[in-house]
C-alpha cells in the first residue's frame, strides 16, 4: 500500500520514467510471447526457437538495467534521517524500491499478453488479415504455463536488480561527512584494461563465426532467426568489454580536460567527470556498444533489400530506447547527487555561467573520446562481414 501511495503522489517526471519502464517491459513480453508462438508453430525448428529466444536476451538486459535506473533515481527510495527514524532504512527502502519495479513491468507484461492474445486472434478475431500468424503461431494452442513463465522474466529481473542495486547503496550521511567527501578524490576505476581484453576477444569471435560468407552480407536483422549464435556471442562480450572500459574511460577523459595549464571552470568539469566516471562511464560505454552495433548494420545493409522483420525491429527500437533512456536517467541521478556542490558554488559566488560551461565542456570531451571509438568498433565489426 504504501508503494503504491507513493506512486500516486509522485512527480509527473517520475510516472513518465514509470510509464516508459511499463512500455519496455510490454515489448520485451511481447517478443517473449512471440518466441514461444513460434515454437508451438514450428516444432521441427526447434534450434531456431532456441536462436529466437537467446536474442530476446539482448533487449531483456536493457529492460533491466533501465529498471535499475528508474529505481535509483525515484525519490521515494532516496535515503533521508526521517525515514529511517520511521523505520525505513536500506532493507525496507530497497523491498519498496522492488515493489514499485513490480508494479510498472508486470502492467506491461500484462498489456502485452492482451496485445498477442489479440494479433492471434484469440480474443476477437485474426487482425490484419493475418499478416501476424507467421510469427505469433496462430491456430496452435498456447502453452498457458510457458507464457506465464516468461511473461515473469521481466517483473522479476527487473524487481530483484533493482533492490539490489537500492540494498547496496549506502546510509545517507551527515552534512560534516558529506562535506569531508567532497575533499576526497574518488579511486580511479580499474576495469579499462579488462574492458579492452573482452572488447578485443568479441571482435575476433565476430570474425571467426563470419568466415565463409564472403560474398553475401550477413544475416543478422533478418527475422532473428538467421544469425549464428557466434556472433551474438561475439557482440555480448564487445558489449561488456565496452561497458568495463567505459568508467576507465570516462576518468582518462576528466584527467584530459584538467590537463596543459587548466583554469578553474576545466579544473571543475574534470573533476566533476573523475567523479563521476563510476556512475556514468558504464551506460556511456553500453550506449557505445549498442550505436556500434547500429552502425555496422547499417554499413551491412545499405544497398539492396534485405529482409527485416517486424520483430527485429521491436528488438532495435526497445535495445536503443532503453539504453539512451538509462544514459540520461543516470546523467539525472548524478546531477541530483551534485546539487548540494553545485549550491556551494553558487553561495561562495561562483557565476551560474561557469556551471553551465563546466557541463558543457564535459558533454564535449565525452563526445570527443567514445563517438569515434564507436566508429572504430563498428567499423572493425563490419570489416569482416563485408568482405
Amino acid at each position: 500500500m504504501l508503494a503504491l501511495r507513493l506512486t500516486r503522489g509522485s512527480h509527473p517526471l517520475v510516472l513518465m520514467r514509470r510509464l516508459m519502464l511499463a512500455a519496455a517491459s510490454a515489448g520485451v513480453g511481447f517478443l517473449l510471447l512471440c518466441t514461444l508462438g513460434y515454437a508451438s508453430g514450428h516444432p521441427a525448428n526447434a534450434s531456431s526457437s532456441v536462436l529466437r529466444l537467446l536474442w530476446c536476451v539482448v533487449p531483456l538486459a536493457a529492460t533491466v538495467q533501465f529498471a535499475v535506473a528508474v529505481a535509483r533515481t525515484d525519490p521515494s527510495t532516496r535515503p533521508r534521517p526521517a525515514l529511517f527514524a520511521a523505520g525505513l532504512g536500506p532493507a525496507r527502502l530497497a523491498v519498496l524500491a522492488a515493489i514499485s519495479t513490480a508494479v510498472s513491468t508486470t502492467l506491461g507484461s500484462v498489456v502485452a499478453l492482451l496485445l498477442f492474445l489479440h494479433l492471434r486472434g484469440d480474443l476477437t478475431g485474426l487482425p490484419f488479415d493475418g499478416g501476424a500468424a507467421e510469427f505469433l503461431g496462430e491456430g496452435t494452442p498456447l502453452p498457458l504455463a510457458a507464457a506465464l513463465t516468461l511473461l515473469a522474466v521481466v517483473p522479476l529481473a527487473a524487481s530483484a536488480a533493482g533492490g539490489l542495486a537500492l540494498r547496496s547503496r549506502p546510509v545517507a550521511p551527515s552534512e560534516a561527512q558529506e562535506a569531508e567527501a567532497d575533499l576526497a578524490p574518488s579511486p580511479t576505476p580499474t576495469g579499462l584494461p579488462w574492458g579492452v581484453a573482452l572488447t578485443a576477444a568479441g571482435l575476433a569471435v565476430e570474425a571467426y563465426a563470419s568466415r565463409g560468407s564472403a560474398g553475401s552480407a550477413f544475416p543478422l536483422p533478418g527475422r532473428l532467426n538467421a544469425t549464428p549464435t557466434a556472433v551474438l556471442v561475439g557482440w555480448t562480450l564487445t558489449a561488456i568489454g565496452l561497458a568495463m572500459a567505459g568508467p576507465g574511460l570516462t576518468h582518462l577523459c576528466g584527467r584530459l580536460l584538467q590537463a596543459v595549464r587548466p583554469r578553474a571552470v576545466r579544473l571543475l568539469a574534470g573533476r566533476v567527470l573523475m567523479d563521476e566516471a563510476s556512475r556514468i562511464g558504464r551506460p556511456l560505454g553500453i550506449v557505445c556498444a549498442v550505436v556500434s552495433g547500429v552502425i555496422a548494420a547499417s554499413v551491412l545493409y545499405t544497398g539492396g533489400p534485405r529482409p527485416f522483420g517486424p520483430l527485429t525491429a521491436l528488438g532495435a527500437v526497445l535495445v536503443i530506447g532503453c539504453t539512451l533512456a538509462t544514459l540520461l536517467t543516470t546523467a539525472l541521478e548524478a546531477k541530483q547527487a551534485r546539487a548540494r556542490t553545485a549550491a556551494t558554488l553558487l553561495r561562495l559566488g561562483a557565476p551560474a555561467s561557469a556551471l553551465r560551461t563546466a557541463a558543457a565542456l564535459r558533454a564535449l570531451v565525452l563526445l570527443a573520446v567514445f563517438a569515434p571509438l564507436t566508429w572504430a568498433i563498428a567499423e572493425l565489426a563490419a570489416l569482416p562481414l563485408t568482405e
